[in-house]
């Protein structure tokens, strides 16, 4: 058992490549401030960047993790998710896809029951 108890902490492909990107880009930006060197610091920062859309394509291709927790079978960081091809309902990544990736399939939210006000109909 770890420090953190027995629970899903989503480590896969997607997570680990972008921190690892990401580290590098903010340790070559900070780096780059230390030289005083303007061009690595957009250099580093861009890499930051790359990063976020390098996880994001990842987790498209099936690399990453539905949002909470999965089965424990499914807890190697190698494991590949299934699921992201038709795209994760709750997922931000995922629908921010063009096109839907068969989100549209799933049909419109259901709306609030609440009743409104009438409007008012004198004057």
């Amino acid at each position: 058992m770890s420090a953190h108890g027995h629970v899903d902490l989503g480590h896969t492909v997607a997570g680990w490549t972008g921190t690892g990107l990401a580290l590098l880009g903010f340790a070559g930006a900070g780096a780059s401030v230390c030289a005083a060197w303007a061009p690595g610091i957009w250099i580093g920062l861009a890499v930051v960047a790359a990063a976020g859309v390098v996880t994001w394509l990842l987790h498209l291709a099936g690399w990453g993790k539905p949002s909470g927790p999965r089965p424990e079978t499914d807890w190697n960081w190698r494991t590949r998710d299934t699921a992201a091809r038709t795209g994760h309902a709750d997922c931000l990544g995922c629908r921010v896809t063009v096109p839907r990736r068969g989100l549209a399939a799933a049909g419109p939210r259901p709306r609030s029951a609440a009743s409104l006000p009438a409007a008012d109909s004198g004057a």
